[in-house]
């Protein structure tokens, strides 16, 4: 989970207002399905029926007749906001049906954070971590299998090639959860400072899910993550050894939250690197 060590400062939107968002969101859905197509890429709202109710989420495919490999990218601790959308739309560009849900649907509709947020002020990120909170590992998990169910019925989906899982911050571990809640269906999992939750000492320590996944990993630390516990590469490292999974564990020269525009530890060299790395493991596993 992201902490005032790891995440600092101010996080804003570097592209659009929560109100243009709205107006964006709105004319886009009309009602939840209209499609939007910019740039040869298909932009839907959607709602996708959970165990718990309806998931807000948007769909995000190629232009054209398909089908394509699909990928659930779960965002970070402050959820589906317009960079995500942009990061969704980015990756469909390279030839994925893409679902980025709201994971805090239980809690609010999307976005769950307003204009800029501050994630040194405790009463914030405490709403955060409230959100969070009402997700449990078996919600996780129902919710996991739901969104992976709406990508493979979606047309453009190819369900003949295995599917991809990726997340970033808080994302990273609710990917770890996928890929063991749908084994047969994710091939690859992608995480991007992903933290020390990635390992802890708990029973549902993400990582002790390692053996009942059968995927490839990519696991991309922050610098500070890795210096405030430097066992967690080497923990994560070992079990994949030991349940013979192909994984990359790399720290990368950039702070927590070094992926995402609009945070102050972003470090565009970096993100560009890590999203090259993603790339080459989607098209060496779900081809």
């Amino acid at each position: 989970m992201c902490d005032d060590f790891i995440h600092q400062g101010l996080v804003e939107d570097p592209r659009i207002s929560r109100r243009s968002f709205c107006i964006i969101a709105t004319a886009a859905a009309g009602t939840a399905g209209t499609a939007l197509a910019q740039d040869n890429v298909v932009e839907t709202d959607v709602a996708v029926k959970t165990q718990d109710g309806s998931c807000d989420a948007v769909l995000f495919h190629p232009a054209g007749k398909g089908p394509w490999p699909a990928v659930l990218f779960w965002p970070d601790i402050m959820g589906l906001r317009p960079v995500f959308r942009d990061m969704g739309h980015r990756l469909a560009g390279d030839g994925y049906v893409v679902l980025v849900p709201n994971p805090f649907y239980r809690s609010k509709h999307a976005p769950v954070i307003e204009g800029t947020f501050d994630l040194n002020n405790p009463e914030m990120r405490n709403t955060l971590f409230g959100y969070r909170k009402a997700m449990t590992d078996d919600g996780i998990d129902s919710d996991a299998k739901a969104y992976i169910s709406f990508l493979d019925t979606q047309p453009q989906t190819n369900t003949h090639r295995k599917a991809g899982v990726q997340g970033y911050c808080m994302g990273g571990e609710l990917a770890f959860r996928t890929a063991a809640a749908v084994p047969d269906r994710i091939a690859a999992v992608a995480t991007f400072h992903g933290g020390n939750a990635l390992v802890t000492d708990k029973p549902d320590s993400p990582h002790l899910l390692i053996p009942k996944t059968d995927a490839t990993f990519l696991v991309c630390q922050a610098q500070n993550d890795d210096m405030k516990q430097p066992d967690v590469k080497e923990k994560l490292k070992a079990v994949f050894a030991a349940a013979h999974r192909q994984a990359t564990v790399e720290v990368y020269p950039a702070n927590h939250g070094w992926c995402v525009k609009g945070s102050q530890p972003y470090n565009e060299a970096q993100a560009e690197r890590a999203w090259a790395e993603l790339l080459k493991l989607y098209r060496a596993t779900l081809a």
